[in-house]
């Protein structure tokens, strides 16, 4: 009986064991599922995420592009007082070689009194030694404190030297850079045509564009009709970009563009071009004086390939013509790009 009690209780363990085995295996289990949706439930936030992120920079680059011509109406034209050169002259900075070493303390060199019989009998042969040699290795340190000081003193001169080089050579670059620029602003006032092309130059240099627009340029000046024509590289219809938005496609866990509509690329590809004309027609005229210029001739190209020789191209997109009276009735802010260069007998091409 008692052997049967035992393998009965053995085997209550055992079913025990296995319950508590099978409940360990349910939590596992059931930890192992909650860890996987929070997995899922992550990912699928992050995409979500970077879907958004990338839309709202497509967002942020549409914006640069609608602003290309109303973001610089209300900056200040450049003028010559603007080009002239201030000499960069920080203050001059030792940096380490401002500090000046630490002399040597006597206190850390100096042997330990004597202590008990010794202080009753005073100085011994021992500690006359230990003062001998102490005060040796004090003055072998104070030594070395003046040969590096005198080190770090030529070193400093040495520096600020330099610095006054640096200043004197910044003040001559100045004073050479503002002498060329007054002798050019002079001959603007005079209407010279190398002057004003290359200040109606400076301008458009200074002009600030989105990423992915060209910077080439051709400035002529025409003295007898006190008109600047300007050849102008005009950027390429894909900066205009050819996704409206993205979207994430849990299905396929991918982000994917959504397509902007051709339609749409054209038009905002020739608002854009319209934009750019009127930018510059503004920047030249807000930036030289009515009695040097009059008019500005605007004629905008873009780099191509023709897809069917494989050639370079250049076709010009636009050309457009406005005396300054009829520029400074516009009020830019305002108006439809498209319909302002109507107005001005615009010639733009439907490509």
């Amino acid at each position: 009986m008692a052997r049967s009690g035992s393998l009965a209780a053995l085997e209550q363990r055992l079913a025990a064991q296995r319950r508590e085995d099978d409940r360990l295996a349910r939590e596992q289990k059931q930890r192992a599922g909650e860890q996987e949706r929070l997995r899922q439930r992550e990912h699928l936030e992050s995409q979500q995420q970077a879907a958004e992120e990338k839309t709202a920079a497509l967002g942020e680059r549409m914006k640069a592009l609608d602003e290309v011509l109303t973001s610089v109406l209300p900056l200040r034209p450049l003028s010559f007082d603007r080009l002239t050169a201030v000499p960069r002259t920080p203050e001059f900075d030792p940096g380490s070689l401002a500090a000046a070493l630490p002399a040597p303390d006597w206190n850390e060199f100096a042997p330990a009194p004597p202590a008990g019989l010794g202080r009753l009998l005073g100085v011994t042969g021992r500690s006359a030694r230990q003062l001998t040699e102490a005060r040796a290795r004090f003055e072998a340190a104070q030594a070395e404190h003046g040969k590096q000081t005198a080190e770090r003193r030529r070193a400093l001169a040495a520096a600020k030297a330099r610095y006054d080089r640096k200043v004197t050579e910044e003040r001559a670059k100045a004073v050479a850079r503002n002498a060329y620029v007054t002798s050019r602003q002079s001959a603007f006032a005079a209407g010279d045509a190398e002057a004003v092309q290359w200040f109606v130059d400076c301008v458009l240099r200074a002009s600030k564009y989105p990423d992915g627009f060209p910077r080439e340029y051709q400035v002529a000046y025409r003295p007898e009709h006190r008109e600047v024509a300007v050849g102008f590289e005009l950027p390429p219809r894909r900066v205009v970009p050819e996704a409206r938005a993205y979207r994430y496609v849990k299905a396929r866990d991918v982000i994917e563009p959504v397509p902007r509509p051709e339609s749409e690329i054209g038009q905002c590809y020739q608002r854009l071009v319209a934009c750019v004309a009127l930018r510059t027609l503004h920047e030249i005229f807000s930036a030289t004086p009515p009695d040097v210029v009059q008019a500005v001739a605007f004629t905008g190209r873009v780099s191509t390939v023709d897809r069917s020789t494989g050639k370079s191209l250049s076709p010009e997109l636009l050309s457009v013509s406005a005396e300054r009276s009829a520029f400074d009735d516009l009020v830019l802010a305002e108006v439809d790009p498209a319909a302002c260069l109507a107005r001005l007998n615009a010639l733009v091409s439907p490509g």
